[in-house]
């Protein structure tokens, strides 16, 4: 049977001083004896989900946010379909961050996302998010531009003072009590060409296919070391990077959920405690009704 805590610590990352993209095989997976056992796993990770997002929405102290940053085809959109297929939507927001428009254009890049952060009680997810700014915008250093920084300011250092302007905000929202998981969905140059595919070869999945995804596989390379860059400078204790194995969507399903579960577990949740004086007036309601 999987050890899900073992699982967990075999893809998070705490420390990125050494890390290297190449140490992680997105194709990996447990053998055939845990594939078949693959709806189990991810039902009982899932009815996990839906017991403690109860418990964090009635103890109303923290908040978890859930961020997802990826190559285009990875499976975002799929794992938030199946990882949160049991929470209550009253409960969780799910973001997703495209181009930015004029009016966040005119503000910092935490903006945005600053804006759109979880509530005290409750579960956001972004998929992508303020990462983007170490990510297409280094690719495509002219998107630079049109952010109006003042040019002094836009200097060869730029990427690693965004690396520590991130590790603060987070540092911010962990003492502030939002619970910090981030996923970069690993998957191979190879398993993404065959999901664009499908995309042009189903009817059904012909709206997916946007001609700019090839556009920004030109620049595959480039994204990856970007990544790896990324996760070596942002990975802390308290907002940790999870490098899930994305090439087969039932696995990196699995690893999510574990590591949300996990992630909850660690906050301590629980049911607010009804005073002495509560309990006697809901003795006497009951005795009225």
């Amino acid at each position: 049977m999987l050890d899900a805590h073992k699982l967990i610590r075999r893809f998070r990352v705490t420390d990125g001083k050494s890390f290297k993209l190449s140490d992680y095989d997105p194709g990996a997976a447990p053998g055939r004896a845990v594939k078949k056992k693959q709806d189990d796993l991810l039902a009982a990770s899932v009815a996990a989900l839906s017991e403690m997002q109860e418990k964090l929405w009635a103890q109303d102290r923290w908040s978890l946010l859930i961020i997802l940053q990826a190559m285009d085809a990875a499976g975002k959109d799929s794992v938030i379909k199946h990882v949160m297929s049991g929470v209550n939507p009253q409960g969780c927001e799910v973001y997703g961050f495209k181009a930015p428009s004029p009016e966040d254009l005119d503000h910092d890049f935490f903006w945005r996302a600053a804006s759109r952060l979880p509530e005290r009680g409750r579960i956001g997810i972004f998929n992508r998010s303020y990462y983007e700014e170490v990510l297409v915008v280094r690719v495509h250093r002219d998107l630079l531009q049109s952010e109006k920084i003042p040019k002094r300011l836009v200097t060869d250092r730029i990427w690693e003072e965004r690396f520590e302007d991130i590790n603060g905000f987070e540092r911010y929202l962990a003492r502030n009590g939002t619970a910090i998981c981030k996923f970069f969905l690993n998957m191979s140059k190879d398993v993404q060409r065959k999901r664009l595919l499908a995309r042009l070869e189903d009817p059904a999945k012909n709206w997916k296919f946007d001609i700019s995804d090839v556009h920004e596989r030109e620049h595959w390379d480039e994204y990856m070391a970007a990544f790896e860059d990324m996760i070596r400078h942002t990975s802390s204790p308290e907002a940790p990077w999870y490098i899930v194995p994305a090439d087969k969507k039932w696995f990196a399903h699995v690893v999510v959920a574990t590591a949300i579960v996990d992630a909850l577990e660690r906050l301590d949740l629980h049911f607010p405690t009804v005073s002495k004086a509560r309990k006697r007036e809901l003795a006497s309601i009951r005795k009225a009704l």
